[in-house]
């Protein structure tokens, strides 16, 4: 398989799927959080000194194929031009003339960044579809919407001589830029250095981790999590559970959890995981205590109850400080560590201390030689909340990817280029 490592781009243009969908200020449009800009430097670098350019696509927000000022890629330009530390150029319109015009004008060291490619519904592939449409309406739309896409992906691919896929964030997606164009370049498609660091971070972790591996995982549903739940139960010798889902699992043993978030109809599930892990052997820590609000807001009163004895009118909204004790000692004695979601409602100060805690012990079992991968949007914000992005193994760029490469799934973007 080719690596950009390896691939030589002197005199060649590059079209490079990179992943700009990065946070804006609402008035402004600055762009808040470079992270992913970041990312996606040494593969734009490396084709620039090589002697050749890079066009850059991505997208940005769900426009839903129609072009709108607070979607554009024209935002991104003065914190990338920032970080690359050389001008970019700006195609309006990513296979228009405009496109077609300034990448062939492109000389080597030069940098074009195409307007986002989700303007069009063909980087998706998806019709828009009235309502009771019949299902022979819904196929020939389907059908020409295939063909839209074809010629779609060949105008992008028009525009370069190789391909780079380095947007981990959109591979579980069979877009036209992160699957179908690689089709189009046999023998000089390849992946970028962010993907490639992403999939050596989650293989060391799935494949080969030095035990005791501990993950801990956060969030609002246990329905978000469950399959990457299973597939951990086969891996780890510790399961962490915090944020919203566990009070699905108190409940379900017979807790009383008050107005706390609870998936009613998964309780027979999170009884049925918590069965299949003790079968593993596996070490389940639920919360103990919990930092209860009587509404959620970032002006709620609070108390600190049994996890188990939320009063009626409250809502657990964060572990509690026994909680954190122990989790920490877990984490503390841990040689592998995935975390993959906050431990509360850590956007408001009140109900933060839990995942900062989380985070600073995950950092400090990293100090002392685990190996720590950090994924999902929450949790690498409350890293990089923390100032912690340092002080961990790997920060994953991508969410719902790491998520679908987590439990076991083929990526598309993944496997259209190793095949």
């Amino acid at each position: 398989m080719l690596t950009v490592e390896k691939y030589t781009f002197k005199g060649k243009k590059a079209i490079v799927r990179v992943d700009f969908n990065v946070p804006l200020d609402k008035k402004t449009f600055q762009v808040t959080d470079d992270t992913r800009i970041r990312g996606a430097l040494p593969t734009i670098n490396k084709i620039l000194s090589d002697g050749g350019c890079a066009i850059l696509m991505s997208h940005l927000g769900r426009p839903d194929g129609v072009p709108q000022d607070k979607y554009s890629l024209k935002h991104v330009i003065p914190a990338f031009e920032k970080l690359l530390e050389k001008p970019v150029k700006f195609a309006d319109d990513c296979i228009g003339e405009s496109a077609k015009t300034m990448a062939a004008a492109l000389k080597p060291g030069e940098v074009l960044l195409l307007e986002n490619v989700r303007f069009y519904l063909e980087e998706e592939g998806k019709p828009k579809l009235p309502e009771n449409v019949t299902e022979e309406e819904k196929k020939a739309a389907k059908d020409e919407m295939k063909k839209k896409q074809k010629d779609f992906t060949a105008r992008l691919a028009s525009l370069a001589e190789c391909y780079v896929n380095d947007a981990f964030g959109t591979a579980h997606r069979a877009h036209a830029s992160t699957t179908l164009i690689a089709n189009l370049f046999p023998g000089n498609s390849m992946f970028g250095f962010l993907i490639e660091a992403e999939l050596k971070s989650m293989d060391k972790v799935l494949q080969s981790p030095e035990k005791p591996f501990t993950a801990i995982m956060g969030g609002a549903k246990v329905s978000d999590k469950i399959l990457v739940i299973e597939n951990m139960l086969n891996r780890v010798n510790n399961l962490i559970i915090g944020g919203g889902m566990t009070y699905t699992f108190i409940k379900a043993q017979g807790g009383n959890i008050g107005k706390s978030l609870c998936e009613e109809d998964k309780l027979g599930l999170a009884l049925e995981l918590l069965q299949k892990a003790k079968e593993k052997g596996v070490n389940v820590y639920l919360p103990v205590d919990a930092v209860n609000g009587d509404k959620f807001d970032a002006e709620a009163n609070t108390n600190i109850t049994s996890v188990k004895e939320t009063p009626a009118d409250w809502m657990g909204l964060d572990i509690g400080p026994e909680t954190i004790k122990i989790f920490s000692e877990v984490i503390g004695k841990s040689k592998t560590i995935l975390w993959n979601g906050p431990m509360g409602v850590f956007e408001m100060e009140k109900f933060a201390k839990g995942t900062s805690a989380i985070a600073h012990a995950i950092a400090d079992a990293t100090a002392k030689g685990a190996y720590s991968l950090i994924g999902g949007g929450d949790s690498v914000a409350a890293i990089n909340k923390n100032k912690l992005a340092n002080k961990v193994s790997y920060v994953s760029t991508g969410g719902g990817a790491m998520l679908e490469y987590m439990e076991g799934k083929e990526l598309p973007g993944i496997k259209a280029i190793r095949g």
